[in-house]
Formats: C-alpha cells, structure tokens, sequence
C-alpha cells in the first residue's frame, strides 16, 4: 500500500519576520520617514532613491512608489512630520525673551545633530540644483520654525524688551542661519555657542 508523500514543513517565521509582516499604518510610515531621513543624511540629494529607503524601512519599494510620486516629495513628508522630522515648532514662554530666544535656538542646535537635522543640510545647498525644492523646504520646513521666533520677538516687544522696529521676519531669521552655519563648521554647536549668538548678536540687536 502506498502512503502520500508527507507535507512539505513550512519555513519557520522568526521574529524579525513577523515584525516587519506585522508593520503597518502609522508604524511603517515612521519608519520610512525614519529611513529616508536616514539615508539623507548619510549621502546626498542625487544619491536618494526609493530602493535604497525601502530595504531600511522594512518594506518594498512599490510601497512608496505608490504613497510618494518622488523623493522630493517624500523627504518633504519625513521633514514636516510630529515625530521623525522637525515637526511643529516649540512654543516657549519664559518670562523673557533671552530665555525664550535660548530655549528655541538650543533645541533648534540639537536637533541639526540628529539625521533628521543633518538631513536638512544636503537640502539647503539645493537651491541652484533644485529651487523649487529648496523654496518648498524654507516655506514648508523652516518658515514655521521662524515664525515663533518672530512671535517670541513681538511678545517681547509688547513686554517693552525689544524695540518694535526690530522684531522682523529678517532678524528672526538671523538667530537659525548663524546655528546652521556653526554646525556646517564644527559639525556641534555647543550651549556656550547658542549663548553667545543670543547675547551677542541678537539681543543687542534686538534692544538697540
């Protein structure tokens, strides 16, 4: 009597599979945005691709290629999310504007030491290459950023600690690009930095 031939055993799944079958919804999308924030700063702008985000993600490249019609447009997604990119500005209220002012450009200096800072840097060089997604940047990414400066600024002004003609869109401009510019440099921008850009720059500038 002949018997069947057993069934072949399944492969086991291990628990690293699961995980990555299991990821889904919120938890894959901060993963990719983690990934391609990743990848980002670790190369370039041109280097950037969906193949190389997907394996680091946990997913297939078709996944993006059907959420994102570009890296652009991804990298502007992963930028302006609540919690992989710079999400939505701080908004401190110390009392003063020296400690609002230290409070946004400290947090502002740490995070340009994480990849979802360090990813910024490839893309503010961009502008000859790709305005269009430079001017999307600055607007979508840092204008918000700026804009609470600018808020903490006329607060200040109403508090009679800054003179009403300096709390502009241009000064409060000027607090960020010098930390970007000291991180371009030294790669950190210490406490003692942000302290002397508050006190040396901006505050004279602001009470003169």
């Amino acid at each position: 009597m002949s018997t069947l031939p057993a069934s072949p055993t399944p492969p086991r799944r291990t628990a690293a599979d699961g995980a990555t079958s299991r990821r889904r919804g919120v938890e894959l999308t901060q993963a990719i945005y983690r990934a391609t924030l990743e990848e980002l700063a670790a190369t370039s702008f041109e280097e950037l691709s969906f193949e190389k985000i997907a394996p680091k993600a946990g997913t297939g490249k078709s996944v993006l290629y059907r959420r994102w019609s570009t890296t652009a447009e991804l990298v502007l997604a992963a930028l302006k999310d609540d919690e992989a990119g710079l999400g939505r500005p701080l908004m401190p209220d110390t009392g003063t504007l020296r400690g609002d002012l230290l409070v946004l450009l400290t947090r502002f200096a740490r995070i340009l030491e994480e990849p979802r800072g360090r990813a910024l840097r490839p893309l503010l060089t961009q502008r000859p290459r790709h305005p269009e997604l430079f001017e999307q940047v600055m607007t979508q990414v840092i204008a918000p950023h700026r804009a609470v400066l600018l808020e903490r600024m006329r607060v200040a002004v109403e508090r009679g600690q800054a003179g009403p003609e300096r709390a502009t869109e241009r000064t409060a401009a000027i607090g960020p690009r010098l930390v970007v510019a000291e991180s371009i440099d030294h790669g950190t921008v210490s406490d003692a930095e942000v302290q002397a850009i508050v006190d040396e720059v901006l505050l004279p500038l602001l009470n003169r």
